[in-house]
């Protein structure tokens, strides 16, 4: 496939000589004779779509520098190789800082600008690959599993959302995957190129925050040795992540909303004002409108940042999620661990799809870790299940009656597993009833206290809880 070059000089026997030059080499060749219909030719609706970019810095009207700037807003990737006859020092490094890939003097000779431009080109698409890299990367790294109904629903406004470039609430329980849905939101915006800043708005000090947003300037306070450049400038272009930003202090929020209002700011102790084009993601794990009645939030923030709104449901609204996400983590754990790829019995399954995770995906997914850890054999079974999920299992079961317990078959692939779920079931809710007496316990069901003793260590029935 032909590499395409856009020229871009006001003398037409500059455009000449190089179109040929380049053609000879086997270079698709655009031309422009001003700064005005190189943009128009880039940015406009019958828009070329060039690999590079030739351009005279001293061009009528809109000139050279001009149209490196506009070019570097709006198509950041693309090496722009800035040419002049009336070069020097200081405009070459000018034309550098503001992004050019290099800077080559007229009379330039054909070997000097072809070996540039083919560096350029090259640098260009090593930069495109290490992009779509760890776009992959980051894609498998926050991957949303799931069919139920309430995650579909969420999918399909995550599709909505990421195709704007509005600010997003993201609100759910703790261990949800918020974070998980603000990187996808990103992955699927127009910003995916550009950079994903977090800040957990409940991991930094009050005293620390502002610095940690907007940075700081050498010596503005004790232990400001140098100077730091903060989130907000990180994020320039991309995505800004506040993480649980009902934490925030509401001295934080009024300098966060002006911030958002503006998009431009002063580092501490500096009064330079930096413009940035950020876009903004928040998430919470409180119920924002619960603290502005309460007086710890901002109501004015809370509707700047709810332009659109996304409930992240918790795992124990999604029916039949579990199980998928519980091979996910196995696959992922198996291949963090270099490990084969291990089964797991339908017992099993069916006991994690009873449990209510409270702790919602992050307590799933260290479950399936710890278990990948200590189980030895290929399979997972329902012995392996950690005792205090089979306890809260069971408990569930006790408590609701005839028809679940008899359920519970269900939760063993033979009879001697199926048995052994409804024992730790009906063995644990006995002693509930008893008050934890097991003398009284063993009375009650018929069984000799010794016996009842090796029953409750077996079934790893944790006594009183």
């Amino acid at each position: 496939m032909k590499h395409t070059i856009l020229v871009v000089d006001d003398e037409l026997a500059i455009r000449t000589s190089v179109r040929d030059l380049l053609q000879d080499e086997g270079y698709a060749v655009a031309e422009a004779k001003t700064g005005e219909e190189c943009l128009a030719m880039i940015q406009g609706d019958g828009a070329v779509a060039p690999d590079a970019v030739l351009l005279d810095i001293w061009l009528p009207h809109l000139d050279g520098m001009e149209v490196l700037r506009s070019l570097r807003q709006s198509h950041p990737a693309l090496p722009v190789i800035m040419i002049s006859g009336h070069g020097s020092i200081d405009t070459a490094v000018t034309a550098t800082k503001l992004g050019a890939y290099h800077y080559v003097e007229k009379p330039f000779s054909a070997d000097t600008l072809l070996l540039t431009l083919s560096h350029a080109l090259r640098e260009s698409r090593l930069e495109q690959e290490n992009v779509q890299l760890k776009r992959e990367v980051r894609r498998n790294q926050h991957q949303m599993v799931g069919q139920s109904s309430r995650f579909k629903e969420m999918l399909a406004q995550i599709a909505r959302v990421s195709a704007s470039d509005a600010w997003v609430l993201i609100h759910g329980e703790n261990g949800t995957g918020k974070e998980a849905v603000a990187h996808v939101i990103h992955e699927q915006s127009a910003r995916y190129a550009q950079a994903f800043v977090e800040v957990n708005c409940a991991a930094i000090p009050e005293e620390l925050i502002e610095s940690e947003l907007f940075g700081h300037e050498k010596g503005s306070f004790t232990g400001a040795t140098m100077k730091k450049i903060g989130k907000f400038d990180q994020a320039h272009q991309g995505t800004l992540f506040l993480d649980e930003i009902g934490d925030m202090s509401l001295k934080t929020q009024a300098k966060i909303l002006r911030v958002l209002q503006e998009q431009r700011f002063e580092r501490v102790g500096g009064n330079k004002t930096i413009e940035v084009d950020v876009r903004v993601i928040a998430a919470s794990n409180k119920r924002l409108d619960e603290e502005i009645a309460a007086g710890h939030f901002r109501e004015d923030l809370y509707y700047r940042l709810n332009v659109l709104p996304i409930e992240v449901p918790p795992l124990r609204e999604r029916a039949g999620d579990v199980t998928e996400l519980v091979r996910f983590f196995l696959n992922f754990f198996a291949e963090a661990y270099g490990q084969k790829p291990r089964g797991i019995s339908t017992g099993a399954l069916a006991i994690l799809e009873q449990y209510a995770w409270p702790g919602n995906i992050r307590e799933l997914k260290n479950i399936v870790e710890r278990m990948m850890i200590m189980v030895s054999g290929p399979t997972i079974t329902e012995k392996d299940i950690p005792p205090a999920i089979l306890n809260a299992v069971g408990r569930g079961a006790a408590r609701a009656g005839g028809d679940e317990i008899g359920n519970l078959l269900a939760f063993g692939d033979t009879y001697r597993e199926a048995k052994e779920v409804f024992d730790r079931a009906y063995i644990r809710a006995k002693l509930e009833s008893n008050n934890w007496n097991i003398s009284k316990t063993a009375e009650t069901i018929g069984l000799e206290r010794s016996n009842l003793h090796k029953k409750i260590k077996q079934l790893q029935i944790e006594i009183g809880s």
